[in-house]
């Protein structure tokens, strides 16, 4: 088992080998639902409540998971997406949350990763760059892969945004969609992975749709002569599960483990450790490591 507070190892740990390729600007960050859910967010359970309660679902057996499905039958029902987006799009942006006073964003734009994948559908990540006055560049489809980032960071919504319903992957059938991996964003991760290394944070690995990602990208590299020339990645996981730990490495993902019990401190602390570790290499090199955290 890694955990990320390992010292002891001759050589270099996890932390220091994921900070070195930070500092060189290689690694593409991943952020998953559970960085959203730390600004108080609500989860699929308030989804499938709220459709279940205006379709006059009486089943008490769903559960997180049936998501896709409740959505797929109110677009079945409805036939379009519009209303239901529109009660996401508001419930996940509740004017009390100040994301400018969330250590989670504020780090993840000082740690200065030139690429970030979002499966999130909401807008938190990109207003924490616009509170930041850091320059960004969303990507949520085809159209924006043609656009010119201009050096900014890019902030590719892998599963939509709420601006674009047809981008949304919601439903059973937009997840179904998905598992041909050959849509443009797909073409575009499969590019962007297969020359850099990978770090995913707030993720769930109960999730099937996370767990599917991972075996894909490592679908990418399995059967390539070139298997051992595959950037390390790494998946911080909040909480230690250790059947996921073995399969998780069988697929090239490195997991970094939390030794703080809530959830939301512990990824705060990981990030803050990673930055700790990068501004250090800046340091050797003769850079500014404080430049960044000036920008605030």
């Amino acid at each position: 088992m890694v955990r990320a507070s390992s010292k002891t190892e001759r050589q270099p740990g996890p932390i220091e080998s994921l900070a070195a390729a930070i500092a060189a600007r290689k690694v593409i960050l991943f952020v998953g639902g559970g960085i959203s859910q730390y600004l108080g967010l609500p989860d699929f359970h308030e989804l499938i409540e709220h459709v279940s309660s205006e379709m006059e679902f009486f089943e008490t057996t769903l559960d997180i998971s049936d998501y896709p499905i409740v959505a797929e039958a109110y677009l079945v029902r409805n036939g379009k997406l519009g209303a239901l987006r529109s009660w996401m799009d508001e419930r996940w942006h509740s004017p009390t949350i100040e994301v400018s006073k969330s250590d989670i964003h504020n780090l993840i734009i000082d740690l200065d990763f030139p690429i970030i994948y979002t499966t999130n559908y909401d807008r938190w990540l990109e207003n924490a760059f616009a509170a930041r006055k850091k320059p960004f560049h969303k990507v949520a489809n085809m159209a924006d892969l043609t656009l010119d980032p201009k050096a900014a960071t890019e902030i590719i919504k892998f599963h939509g945004d709420f601006e674009d319903d047809e981008s949304l992957v919601l439903t059973e059938t937009s997840y179904f969609q998905r598992m041909s991996f050959e849509t443009p964003l797909d073409i575009r991760l499969r590019a962007d992975c297969l020359a850099r290394p990978l770090l995913f944070i707030g993720y769930s690995l109960h999730d099937i749709n996370t767990r599917y990602l991972l075996f894909r990208l490592q679908e990418l590299w399995k059967n390539s002569a070139f298997v051992e020339q595959r950037p390390k990645s790494y998946i911080f996981m909040a909480q230690p599960n250790q059947a996921q730990e073995i399969v998780l490495r069988s697929r090239g993902i490195e997991p970094i483990l939390a030794e703080e019990a809530d959830p939301g401190r512990a990824t705060a602390d990981f990030l803050r450790r990673l930055h700790t570790a990068v501004a250090a290499i800046s340091r050797s090199k003769g850079r500014d490591p404080g430049a960044r955290r000036r920008e605030r």
